[in-house]
């Protein structure tokens, strides 16, 4: 059982998105870079990738999570530590062990991951605005849950020259459950989720097939 209404779970998000204000520009010039990074390989660019994803979802786990909505749900720490250990997991793989890269090719692989992040910057918001929850009462590109695990499904599956399989367990497990949020809040922008989670699924398993 959720354990907050519709009018007040919008009302935190105004409240957080005019209590952040303007970070919401700095996480979409982020998620812009991410996106022309992907088109200029290398090592230093996937570094600056995986450096900007394990912000997106620190911050999504310390500000939102704890801070903001730890007060109207008992199990933000839980999110929050969720958020926190994908972040971890995000920095180990991408800027530690620095053994992939994140590139776009022309292959069903590459048109996934790029069409799942453009999505996350630019379908999203106005699926929101049609929904009725424009802004403040929206969710924030790379500083709330939703736009953030869309974008990084995305990012995750431009990496070379293998899908790496354990970032995204978390991001599958965060669409369960901001899937039956959606469905009880009355949030039907963020069904993109589970449409991403099957693409991605269906992307993993036709690479893992070819390189079988």
């Amino acid at each position: 059982m959720i354990p907050f209404s519709p009018d007040v779970f919008f009302a935190l998000f105004e409240e957080y998105n005019l209590a952040i204000w303007p970070a919401q520009l700095v996480a979409y010039g982020l998620g812009l870079l991410v996106l022309a990074l992907v088109f200029r390989p290398s090592r230093a660019a996937s570094a600056v990738i995986g450096a900007i994803l394990t912000a997106f979802w620190l911050w999504a786990g310390l500000v939102y999570h704890w801070y903001f909505f730890a007060p109207i749900n008992f199990a933000a720490p839980v999110f929050a530590a969720l958020f926190g250990l994908q972040a971890l997991l995000f920095f180990w793989r991408f800027l530690i062990r620095v053994d992939m890269t994140f590139a776009f090719r022309r292959d069903v692989t590459g048109a996934a991951g790029l069409t799942l992040m453009v999505l996350a910057l630019a379908v999203f918001p106005l699926f929101e605005i049609a929904a009725g929850h424009a802004w403040p009462q929206s969710a924030s590109f790379g500083l709330t849950p939703a736009p953030t695990v869309l974008f990084s499904f995305g990012a995750i599956l431009l990496a070379r020259p293998r899908i790496p399989l354990l970032v995204l367990v978390i991001p599958f497990l965060w669409t369960m459950i901001g899937t039956a949020t959606a469905w009880a809040v009355g949030i039907p922008e963020n069904m993109l989720l589970p449409a991403a989670a099957l693409l991605s699924l269906i992307v993993i398993i036709r690479q893992r097939r070819r390189m079988a």
